[in-house]
């Protein structure tokens, strides 16, 4: 039985791209690595931020789009995306949230702390202190000692908790650790990506939208190891998608008892297949269906500026 390492990305709807640019990347200090559009819209951008390779569990991916509404965040959705820093960067981290005038709480749960706040589109986020010893890298005032990770979870909003927690159970392969302030905690097999809680408590229903987020993707080694979740997946009565190939990784998504969009995703090619490492994220790629209406996208999709340090 596959057993995944964690999340392999995190994505949402926003309404700004150049917005999430700035924020993503000028007031957190995560690498924009792809830009590209989103397959299914492609009149819409898909834009990756991780590290500087694009590791799988250190990606929140975006599908900006001016004119959608604003949506809700609740049951059925994922509530926050919790990224890694070192545990003794959070002194850091609350005075760079307070010089962007960003309103933050502190929490803790499980013994951890963290800082919890939204993005501009109203996105949850918490930054996590960790023990994880790689580091992040360094970016204008933000140094590889105080530099975001990767991921460390997510929270679940799943309008039947204990469901969802057999799904990560029984079919992904992760273990759980314990129970504390309304929430169930999972542990994945990975050292990214791998804390994932489940809220029991129930919410009102999500509705998607800008400052939702979409989906969440878990990690598969390669494309065989996919093909046996998939069956997997038919096997125990779920209606997963047909494979896609979205150029960097191959992908099958279906929907969980809880109402969340569950994606499960191949670690490789990875980002460096159309661009090289160190240029990753500088101009617009688009898959090789796509290639020949180059013209059309760049009249279609605005020029996006990445923060100077």
């Amino acid at each position: 039985m596959p057993v995944t390492q964690g999340i392999h990305h995190i994505t949402s709807m926003v309404n700004s791209a150049q917005r999430t640019v700035d924020f993503y990347s000028g007031v957190l200090g995560l690498r924009l690595v792809k830009k590209t559009v989103n397959f299914d819209r492609p009149e819409v951008y898909h834009l990756y931020f991780g590290d500087p390779a694009g590791s799988p569990g250190t990606l929140l991916t975006f599908f900006p789009w001016e004119k959608q509404p604003h949506g809700r965040i609740g049951n059925g959705q994922v509530g926050t995306a919790r990224l890694a820093v070192p545990a003794r960067s959070l002194d850091f981290w609350r005075e760079r949230l307070k010089s962007f005038d960003i309103p933050f709480r502190a929490g803790t749960a499980f013994g951890e702390a963290f800082l919890f706040f939204d993005d501009p589109d109203g996105l949850r986020l918490d930054l996590v202190g960790s023990e994880f010893e790689a580091r992040g890298e360094a970016f204008g005032g933000i140094g590889r000692e105080e530099a975001i990770i990767g991921l460390e979870g997510a929270v679940l909003l799943s309008s039947q908790p204990e469901r969802t927690a057999d799904v990560l159970r029984d079919l992904l392969g992760m273990e759980e650790i314990g129970r504390d302030q309304g929430r169930i905690r999972f542990r994945a097999a990975g050292d990214r990506g791998r804390v994932i809680d489940i809220a029991i408590r129930s919410e009102i229903r999500g509705l998607m939208g800008a400052g939702t987020v979409h989906h969440i993707a878990w990690r598969a080694k390669n494309e065989a190891e996919l093909l046996q979740w998939r069956e997997r997946l038919v096997e125990q009565g779920f209606a997963p998608t047909e494979t896609k190939n979205r150029n960097y990784f191959e992908a099958v998504y279906f929907k969980e008892p809880g109402g969340i969009l569950f994606e499960i995703a191949t670690d490789p090619p990875g980002f460096a297949v159309d661009e090289a490492e160190d240029a990753l994220g500088e101009r617009l790629m688009l898959p090789p269906w796509l290639e020949s209406e180059r013209g059309r996208f760049d009249d279609l999709l605005a020029e996006l500026h990445k923060p100077t340090p």
